[in-house]
Parts: C-alpha cells; sequence; structure tokens
C-alpha cells in the first residue's frame, strides 16, 4: 500500500484516539489489516518527521479562525510517569508536586491557544541531557534549557503566530524574568499565580528603601490594589481569591496581573482559562493514549507524545461538531468497539451456513 508520510501519520493520530490498550505498531498494523507494515509505522515514530512543526500545521487553520485577542496562551507543564521504561535524556526522574514526590516520566511544556476551543501550539520536552556528579560523588543528570527558558520559547513563537492579550500560568513560572518578558520584551499582559511567601513594596518609594511586604498580609480579597516586586521595573495588580475545595475545605489563590485596568472579577476570571489545560492533560493521558506507547528511542518517543497532542486537536474538533466532551465521545467510540466484537463473537460461536 503506497501512503505518504502526511497520510501515515493522520493514520497514527487517529488509531490513538481509537485505541484502548498499548499503542503498538503492531496493533496498529493488524487494525489496517496489515495494508501498511508495523515497520513502516515503526520508521515513521523514529523518523522525527511528527514535531513542533507538525504540530503546528495541525494547529494553524483553527487558530486562524479563532484568532482574537480575546484569546488567551496558557503555559502549563505536566509529567506523564513511566516507571518501566528504560531511562535516557527525556526519560529521567523529576519532581511533581501532585504527589510530593520525584517520578520516573517524561516532563513537558504546552501552550494552548484558548478561546471557544483549546488547541495545544506548541510543546517543549525537558530533556536532562547533562550529566553532573554532585557532593556525595553521586552522578545526577540536570537539563541545558531550563523550563523557564521553554516557557519564554513558547510564548515568543505564539506571539508571531496567534493574536491573543493575556499569558496564563501557574505560581511556577511566575518569576520576574518571565513577568517582564511577557510585558516588556513581547508587549503583552499576564495573569499570574503567586506563591504567599512572595514579597513586594506597597509604593515605589517603599521599593526603592527596601521595605517589602508578604503578599498574604496584604492581598486584598474582593479587590485589586498595586504592588512591586523587586526586578521589575513596572507595577503590578495584586488580588486574593478565597475558593472551595471539592471536599469543601477553603483554599486561597494569590494572582498577578501586569494589566492595571483589570477589575478582581476580571482577573479572576481571565485565570479561570487557566483550567483548560488541565482538562488538556488529562483527556492525552486518557483519551489519546498518551503514556500507552512501549517505544524505547528518544525521537520515537517524542513522535509518539506530539502525535497524542495533534490527536487531541482532532477529538476538539469533533468536540465543536457533535457538542459531546472528549471522555464522552472516547465512551461512543469504545462502545462501538464493543459492538463490534460481540457481532464479532457470535459469528465465531455460530458460523453461518456454507
Amino acid at each position: 500500500m503506497r501512503i505518504t508520510t502526511d497520510e501515515l501519520t493522520d493514520l497514527y493520530t487517529e488509531y490513538l484516539t481509537c485505541c484502548c490498550g498499548a499503542a503498538t505498531a503492531t496493533d496498529m498494523s493488524r487494525v489496517l489489516d496489515n495494508h501498511v507494515s508495523h515497520d513502516k509505522i515503526t520508521r515513521l515514530l523514529s523518523s522525527g518527521t511528527i514535531d513542533e512543526r507538525r504540530l503546528w500545521l495541525e494547529a494553524k487553520p483553527i487558530c486562524e479562525e479563532l484568532s482574537s485577542s480575546e484569546s488567551v496562551l496558557i503555559i502549563d507543564d505536566s509529567i506523564e510517569e513511566k516507571p518501566y521504561t528504560d531511562a535516557n535524556e527525556m526519560m529521567q526522574w523529576h519532581y511533581d508536586h501532585t504527589v510530593g514526590r520525584s517520578v520516573k516520566g517524561v516532563n513537558f511544556i504546552s501552550a494552548i491557544y484558548h478561546n471557544t476551543m483549546s488547541i495545544p501550539v506548541g510543546v517543549k520536552f525537558v530533556k536532562k541531557d547533562i550529566e553532573t556528579i554532585d557532593k556525595q560523588g553521586k552522578k545526577k543528570r540536570k537539563s541545558s534549557v531550563s523550563k523557564h527558558e521553554h516557557f519564554r520559547a513558547l510564548v515568543k513563537q505564539a506571539a508571531i503566530n496567534l493574536d491573543f492579550k493575556y499569558v496564563l500560568s501557574d505560581c511556577w513560572f511566575t518569576c520576574s524574568e518571565n513577568m517582564s518578558f511577557v510585558k516588556e520584551q513581547m508587549g503583552l499582559d499576564f495573569v499570574m499565580a503567586i506563591k504567599e511567601n512572595r514579597k513586594v513594596a506597597l509604593s515605589l518609594q517603599d521599593k526603592q528603601q527596601g521595605k517589602w511586604i508578604s503578599i498574604k498580609d496584604i492581598a486584598p480579597e474582593g479587590c485589586v490594589r498595586t504592588a512591586y516586586v523587586e526586578q521589575l521595573e513596572f507595577p503590578i495588580l495584586l488580588c486574593k481569591q478565597v475558593f472551595k475545595n471539592g471536599d469543601g475545605s477553603a483554599g486561597t489563590l494569590y494572582l498577578v496581573a501586569s494589566d492595571l485596568t483589570l477589575t478582581h472579577q476580571q482577573v479572576t476570571t481571565i485565570y479561570q482559562k487557566r483550567w483548560k489545560v488541565e482538562e488538556y492533560h488529562k483527556s492525552i493521558k486518557s483519551n489519546m493514549a498518551f503514556p500507552k506507547s512501549p517505544t524505547q528511542t528518544i525521537p520515537s518517543q517524542q513522535s509518539h507524545f506530539i502525535a497524542s497532542i495533534i490527536a487531541f486537536i482532532k477529538l476538539e474538533k469533533l468536540r465543536m461538531k457533535t457538542n459531546h466532551n472528549h471522555f464522552s465521545l472516547k465512551k461512543l467510540l469504545l462502545c462501538k468497539a464493543t459492538q463490534s466484537a460481540w457481532h464479532c463473537l457470535l459469528d465465531i460461536n455460530n458460523p453461518k451456513a456454507a
């Protein structure tokens, strides 16, 4: 069967959406009745052609339709644990704050362009490509490119291609260098969470005199106030948001914004859109077989991960078309697959008379 690389990539991303177990080249070949050999699929993943450029080609036409200054760019990272995969530069130990310990797996940073749809427009992988020796003489690995550098690269690339006003992120990326980059170098605004142990000055004069106060001591609830952060040349808005957790307990979130015209309600409403990246993480891991590939080399692993993200875009288009969420669509596909298997079982048990 003669098939182009783009056509095979499309088949692979559609296969990831449909499969419910391990995503392997052999299994995909069987699904296609062996019209495409498993070797050809393996070569596709190893070639590196499924890359960020291929992701952008999939996202571009949708983003052009969504393009609006009302859109936001969400940057966030996630870790997918892969405890049984051999370690390499990509599969390394990373601290996962959601479980409070280091886990072995892939750490990736995504850029999501959100308006009425959530479209991933860029992804970076944290690769620990430098080997070091610690004070105890133990070998450790670290990345030559920091997460903050990846953050800035994703924002810069998105700003070249897309129209949006606000960059959203959690407190991990809320350092002075990133805030200054977004506001002063890129000419954009940000709404970011910030850790409660950060200190601010109430006025420019206080900043110059080194009079710093803890955020949690001054952040007003229900309104905003102007404050100054060390190493930033411009003032920011500071606000406090109190919310209820799923278990009924109260949570507190401190937010900073560079747009001084925003109200407390506007700041919290804009930041609420950041939740879309959590939905994205959950969907690619549950519905697009992101963690379910037995690939062993860095090129093939990265190709599979990006293919899963491309599959997310395709499912997002179906969400808009059908008005069903990703999990509902996946359940529908699996139901149809179960029906097909049931009919196959009946045919085996009761073969038709010759």
